[in-house]
């Protein structure tokens, strides 16, 4: 990941953080990690960042527990990522649909009539619309963060776990690791050439 990728990252990371301790009950660092789906290292890493700036502040209970609350400078922090991520996500949608319906109507004039998608995550769910439009059956969705999780109707499961099929399409459906992914799959034993993404939102970065 580059370096503009990894400081999108950490400002979307910090905006759900923000957004998660701006409601009314005062939330731990694991129930914070448990909401987000990320490591509580990571929550406690973020959290102190985001303290020492002043937007979050900490308060003590009895037994040695902590919680976390927003500060008026933290709301308008929280105010600001969520403007930016709002125009983000609007352009995102916007791209990932063209590119992925131009992807899968590619795949069906080659002969393709089943995919697999590889990554959940906002971007996989476009692809999903579009691959609606296009009649394309999705066979499996693979994602070993998301493994055990509903996708839609199908159930998501480890790349690991995935009974290989060596002549199966598989499309890259996030956008934040799909270097990762691509390289997972191909160590499973995937044909490079059978594994897809579409081009310009492989460069897409968040501003």
């Amino acid at each position: 990941m580059n370096d503009n990728a990894e400081k999108s990252l950490e400002s979307y990371r910090s905006f759900l953080l923000l957004s998660e301790i701006a409601g009314e009950e005062p939330l731990s660092q694991r129930e914070i990690s448990r909401r987000l789906g990320i490591a509580v290292g990571l929550v406690n890493s973020y959290l102190k960042n985001l303290v020492a700036k002043g937007y979050v502040r900490v308060k003590n209970f009895p037994s040695n527990r902590y919680a976390y609350l927003l500060t008026p400078q933290g709301l308008a922090e929280k105010s600001r990522l969520a403007y930016q991520h709002l125009t983000y996500f609007t352009n995102l949608y916007t791209v990932a649909r063209q590119d992925y319906l131009a992807l899968f109507r590619r795949l069906k004039m080659e002969g393709v009539r089943r995919v697999v998608f590889c990554g959940v995550d906002e971007v996989a769910e476009i692809a999903y619309l579009s691959l609606q439009e296009v009649g394309i059956e999705l066979a499996a969705v693979l994602d070993d963060e998301k493994a055990g999780t509903e996708f839609f109707i199908h159930r998501v499961v480890s790349p690991a776990a995935w009974p290989r099929d060596d002549s199966a399409t598989v499309v890259l459906t996030s956008m934040k690791r799909r270097e990762q992914l691509e390289a997972v799959m191909i160590g499973l034993g995937a044909a490079k050439g059978n594994i897809f993404r579409p081009g310009s939102l492989a460069a897409w970065e968040e501003p």
